[in-house]
This record gives C-alpha cells, sequence and structure tokens, in this order.
C-alpha cells in the first residue's frame, strides 16, 4: 500500500482537529444556522436510496445527514482526528480511513459503484500539493456510469483556511476533462444560486459515458 501523502489540510492541523471542528459547527447548528446545505443539495440531485460517497467526510455531518434522509452513505477522510468523531456520534455508518489519492487501495470503497460522489468543505484546495489530477481520477473512477461529481470550493482567501493556496477552477476542470467527467453546472453556493465569478463555487461534473476498468 503507497504511503498516504501529506495533505494542505494535514500541515494547517497537524491532523489532530477532529474534536474542534465538531464543536464548531455543533455551535452554529445551536445558533440556529443551516449546517445542512450541502446535504440539501446533494439530495435535490439523486433520490434515496442512491449510493453516495462523501469523500473527505470530516466528522461526518454531511454524511449523516444524508443517511438520515435515506441514502446508503460511505464517509471517507484521510484525518484520523475527523473519523474519530464520525465513528462515535454516527456508529451505524462506513467511515474509511484512506487518502482520496490512492481510493483504489481502500476495499471498502467500491470503484464504479456511487451515484453521486461529494467534496464539499474546501477538500479539494485543501489536498497535497501534486494530488489534484490524481485525486479526480480516483474519485470519477468511484462512479457509477451517469454518477455525478459534486465539488464545492474556496476560489480566493476569503473563502479558504488561511495559508491554503487557492487552486483555478480552470485547474480543476482539467483534471476532471482528463478524468473524462463533463461539466453539467456551476453555483455560487449550494442553496442553487447561479455562478457569478466569485470566490466560490460548487461544480457539478458526470461521468456519463465513462468505461471503468479494474485498476486506476
Amino acid at each position: 500500500m503507497s504511503e498516504p501523502s501529506t495533505t494542505r489540510w494535514a500541515e494547517l492541523t497537524g491532523g489532530a482537529s477532529g474534536e474542534d471542528y465538531a464543536r464548531r459547527f455543533a455551535t452554529l447548528a445551536a445558533s440556529g444556522a443551516d449546517v445542512h446545505g450541502e446535504a440539501s443539495y446533494a439530495a435535490s440531485l439523486v433520490p434515496p436510496p442512491a449510493r453516495v460517497l462523501d469523500a473527505g467526510c470530516g466528522t461526518g455531518r454531511v454524511a449523516a445527514r444524508l443517511a438520515e434522509l435515506g441514502y446508503d452513505c460511505t464517509g471517507v477522510d484521510v484525518d484520523p482526528s475527523m473519523l474519530a468523531v464520525a465513528r462515535r456520534e454516527h456508529p451505524g455508518l462506513t467511515w474509511v480511513l484512506a487518502d482520496l489519492g490512492a481510493l483504489h487501495e481502500a476495499a471498502a470503497v467500491v470503484a464504479g459503484g456511487y451515484d453521486l460522489v461529494l467534496a464539499a468543505g474546501n477538500v479539494i484546495p485543501l489536498l497535497a500539493e501534486g494530488a489534484l489530477q490524481p485525486t479526480v481520477a480516483e474519485l470519477a473512477r468511484t462512479l457509477a456510469p451517469s454518477g455525478l461529481l459534486v465539488c464545492g470550493f474556496g476560489l480566493d482567501t476569503a473563502h479558504l483556511p488561511p495559508r491554503c493556496p487557492v487552486t483555478p477552477l480552470s485547474a480543476y476542470d482539467r483534471a476532471c476533462e482528463a478524468a473524462g467527467l463533463g461539466l453539467v453546472r456551476r453555483l455560487a453556493a449550494w442553496d442553487g444560486a447561479p455562478y457569478d465569478g466569485g470566490g466560490y463555487a460548487v461544480s457539478v461534473h458526470t461521468a456519463a459515458g465513462i468505461v471503468h476498468s479494474a485498476q486506476p
């Protein structure tokens, strides 16, 4: 098995931020904020009981909400501290410790099996340097033939963690094109607002026409 690459997330947090992350969202939820925007948008794209892979699932907030709505969810993350929270708070779901750039090594992540793969929470810009194209290729490999890849991430410093470099949309689109994915739509937020060239984008790509192989 290959050694996992050091993600920008790990560089920024030390890989021990699960409890702090969970507390932050618990506080937001207690204040009345809507913390389920990503799950609500995902649910508008495919009906339950569709299979969903939450890529970079963190503490499991999105996958757990989708499971409540009737979806068959698997969460995968490279940060053990985040998965420890997910497993404690949502023990009935499948949580997989794996590098998104090497998903073919994770037996619990089924190639060609997911109707929707979701990467929210700045997963893309927080990948390891140089990992964008192989990661998108791995995510594409997990999609069912007509599946959707949905990614939302910041495009400027106002929408990214401190010291996190920007991943341009053009670079992400090139990685999707190389993986055989076609753009369906692009939004400015998880509430469905059309993209206006601002500092955050949600992109929906389709895997229609992809021929899955046994090897990445």
